[in-house]
């Protein structure tokens, strides 16, 4: 957990009449109770509250909690409008002190235990929203990842939740595997990550539940593989049924040689792809997968060699932008942008321009911003209140086309 202090004076009784209703709390204003606070006399007005902090606003009321320097109690109190609802009192001092108030009992103040004469809480502590990691393995250039960044941003928002968002710069899964051991050494409320690499990174991952930080994977990753690390779900789309579909599609559209090019062939998510599409056309994946690199000109280059090489190829398979946009530029230079049954993941800018231009049959839309969205606010539940859904949860694959481009492109970038 996190704090933040907030100091909130109250210079006026707790009771009275009430005033103009404000977003926060400030000085001279007052608020009717529903209850008697513990060490003040019932019925009167509470003078003297020497702190009060907050949380965020959520679902309409502020849980706080108020500390007096007429007893030994801090109470948590609930602020709606313009009503306050005293709640339980937990001890602050002696022994007894409750960790419910994540404090300790002051130590050289009190000469006799339990008894003081002034406790001041002009500043006092309380517990700030949840803190989440979420860690990926997309290099800095992927600008895919900027819909699930934009998830993030969102959930955080709505769930009043801090979210950290952290990669390896270059794409390097050791270095993604520190990354995860780094974020779980600060003790966040809980870690997201992808299982771009099963070996790699079990030891990493398998070391954050063991420390019981509550895990979810999303995107690359099976169902499965997310079980054995002990993560509590997997949020994303299963990739080879997702390639496999893709298969399928080109199969009853005549497509019977291909090349899968695979810009991110250490991702054994990414050969799942392939492997997907080639059973989907029931042919052996073999020598038709390359390994393209992220590079956009080598990826070009690369492609360009294996259809002069193979000229009896009648479909493409791409993995994401890195791979697609590089091969649409180079379909678009060489005059044949019909030749081939051109089906690729997720989108970019040039992926809906060339779907559009008839270039690109299809685009397996994997919905992303379910995958950034769902585990922050999933997790949000899950350390509040203990619930989580019995089920993992596919976000795709859906296929976009000529026919719904229009409708998915002004969501692209930011929801698509």
């Amino acid at each position: 957990m996190r704090y933040h202090l907030f100091a909130m004076l109250l210079a006026t009784s707790l009771l009275g009449a009430s005033l103009t209703q404000a977003a926060t709390l400030a000085p001279e204003q007052r608020f009717r109770t529903t209850g008697d606070f513990t060490g003040k006399k019932p019925g009167r007005a509470a003078y003297d509250v020497s702190g009060l902090a907050c949380m965020p606003v959520a679902n309409g009321a502020r849980r706080c909690l108020l500390i007096n320097d007429e007893s030994a109690f801090a109470q948590f109190a609930e602020i709606a409008e313009n009503r306050i609802t005293p709640g339980a009192a937990v001890p602050l001092l002696g022994k007894e002190a409750s960790p419910a108030v994540l404090g300790t009992a002051p130590q050289g103040i009190c000469k006799t235990a339990g008894r003081f004469a002034e406790l001041d809480g002009e500043a006092v502590a309380y517990a700030d929203g949840e803190h989440f990691v979420f860690v990926s393995h997309a290099p800095d250039t992927d600008s895919w990842w900027n819909v699930i960044k934009n998830a993030l941003k969102n959930a955080a928002a709505d769930t009043k939740t801090t979210v950290d968002y952290r990669n390896p710069p270059t794409g390097d899964i050791a270095d993604m595997a520190r990354i995860i051991q780094q974020a779980a050494a600060t003790n966040p409320d809980g870690i997201i990550t992808t299982i771009a690499d099963f070996d790699v990174l079990q030891t990493a991952i398998k070391d954050v539940v063991a420390k019981g930080i509550p895990v979810i994977t999303v995107n690359s990753g099976t169902a499965d593989q997310s079980k054995q690390l002990g993560a509590l779900m997997h949020i994303g789309q299963p990739e080879y049924d997702a390639g496999k579909g893709a298969g399928e599609r080109a199969k009853a559209n005549g497509v019977t040689n291909f090349v899968c090019v695979n810009h991110y062939i250490t991702n054994s998510a990414s050969v799942e792809r392939c492997q997907g599409y080639a059973d989907g056309l029931g042919v052996p994946l073999g020598d038709h997968m390359i390994d393209s690199s992220q590079d956009p000109t080598q990826v070009y280059n690369k492609v360009k060699a294996y259809l002069t090489a193979h000229p009896g190829t009648n479909g493409i398979l791409t993995l994401g932008p890195n791979a697609a946009d590089p091969t649409i530029k180079l379909l678009r230079d060489t005059g044949e942008t019909s030749k081939y049954n051109f089906i690729t993941f997720d989108l970019s800018a040039d992926i809906s321009q060339g779907i559009k231009d008839g270039i690109v049959e299809s685009a397996i839309d994997q919905q992303p911003y379910l995958q950034g969205y769902l585990p922050v606010v999933l997790l949000t539940e899950y350390k509040r209140y203990g619930v989580l859904p019995a089920n993992n949860i596919n976000t795709g694959p859906g296929f976009v086309t000529k026919a719904n481009i229009e409708m998915v492109e002004k969501l692209a970038g930011e929801y698509r």
